[in-house]
């Protein structure tokens, strides 16, 4: 078996087994199967974003490389300005508390806990009588990943790892070399400014707070997890301080922007 499909089936068993448990202790067995019974319906209603959501992300995986050419070529070159900016934090972070207990948790949270935190509450949403939680979370999800994009393309950056091999250590890779495999595939080096992993952790955390009436249980463990990430994004070397930053505000925005657009069912 290739090191991609490993770490590919092993993600999709840990994350479907935790999706399963979430699913019936968070979403409960009677809104899942009046789900099942409307689930078409509910599909047709969020087809408009979804479609959107999926332009989205076959352009990001069809042009990344081509609009990495562009943005070497073109971009704003400010790798020396963030260093410039926050100095060694990074390396900070990594020298105080780096442990091997802390680098298996945060590897783990970083891939497979991300997977789960963005999965998780599309199908929470889509449980729901009401479809306007779904269709502002996919509206979010679309807006954080082209906006992403956009920027990814304007800014040419490469992350801590890549400036300060001498102080800061790729510990996801370090202690996980399988994840290359799958990291390869779906990022490039220079994609650091914003952090969509923090954009997209803020975004379902700060939609489990608004929706904290309708899964109260959820909201902490979406919190946790989403902070969890955020801090693993600088822990493992991959992002910067400033990178967090401007995923953040990139995800309070995608937040805002989605509820503008998608109005309240009555």
């Amino acid at each position: 078996m290739s090191p991609l499909l490993a770490v590919v089936s092993s993600l999709a068993l840990w994350v479907g087994s935790a999706l399963l448990v979430a699913s019936v202790a968070i979403i409960r067995p009677r809104r899942l199967y009046a789900l099942w019974d409307d689930l078409r319906n509910r599909l047709w209603e969020i087809r408009k974003p979804l479609a959107a959501l999926v332009v989205v992300l076959i352009a990001s995986a069809i042009g990344r490389s081509s609009l990495q050419t562009v943005s070497e070529l073109f971009g704003l070159q400010l790798t020396w300005a963030i260093h410039a900016l926050e100095g060694d934090f990074v390396a900070w972070v990594q020298g105080t508390f780096a442990s091997p207990q802390l680098t298996m948790y945060f590897s783990s949270v970083y891939v497979y806990g991300y997977v789960f935190l963005l999965a998780f509450p599309f199908l929470a949403y889509l449980a729901l009588p009401r479809t306007t939680a779904v269709k502002r979370l996919v509206v979010a999800y679309a807006l954080n990943y082209a906006i992403g994009l956009a920027l990814y393309t304007v800014v040419f950056a490469y992350g801590p790892r890549n400036v300060m091999p001498d102080l800061v250590t790729s510990l996801l890779f370090t202690h996980n070399p399988e994840f290359m495999a799958l990291t390869g595939e779906v990022n490039e080096p220079t994609n650091v400014f914003p952090s969509l992993h923090t954009s997209l952790s803020v975004t379902v955390g700060t939609f489990a707070v608004l929706t904290r009436r309708e899964y109260p249980l959820w909201t902490p463990i979406a919190v946790w997890l989403a902070t969890s990430v955020v801090i693993a994004t600088m822990y493992l070397g991959i992002h910067w301080l400033t990178d967090v930053i401007a995923g953040t505000a990139l995800a309070l925005g995608a937040v805002y922007l989605s509820c503008r657009l998608v109005d309240e069912e009555v």
